[in-house]
């Protein structure tokens, strides 16, 4: 069982063809990485508290994918900060990159979409 949630995985693989253009896309995979064992280690402890759907840390690994190290990384502090006991909670989606031209492995990294 994965760490991740199914929207999370991709059928992608990295081709060694592909790796110069994967270099930028290092630290979103690192914090990916960072996000998955965190996903597989603490979440499970803590059971299902969050009041939104998916859960932070669900909607950080989509953050993340969607939009980058930076850019989701501030999107899941602001989610962090609205889950509190006085928020009503709900479904709370990431919002989709206008411009996603990537594709996601079976792990959830993120590498360059092929051409071909």
């Amino acid at each position: 069982m994965s760490a991740l949630p199914a929207y999370s995985r991709g059928t992608a693989h990295l081709h060694a063809a592909d790796a110069l253009r994967a270099v930028p896309l290092v630290p979103r995979n690192l914090v990916l990485g960072f996000l998955t064992a965190y996903r597989a280690v603490v979440s499970p402890l803590y059971g299902d508290v969050c009041a939104y759907y998916p859960s932070c840390s669900a909607y950080a690994v989509g953050a993340v994918q969607q939009h980058g190290a930076v850019k989701g990384a501030g999107l899941s502090a602001w989610r962090i900060l609205r889950c509190n006991p006085w928020s009503h909670g709900g479904v709370d989606d990431v919002p989709p990159h206008s411009d996603f031209r990537h594709a996601l492995t079976p792990r959830g990294f993120v590498v360059p979409s092929r051409k071909d």
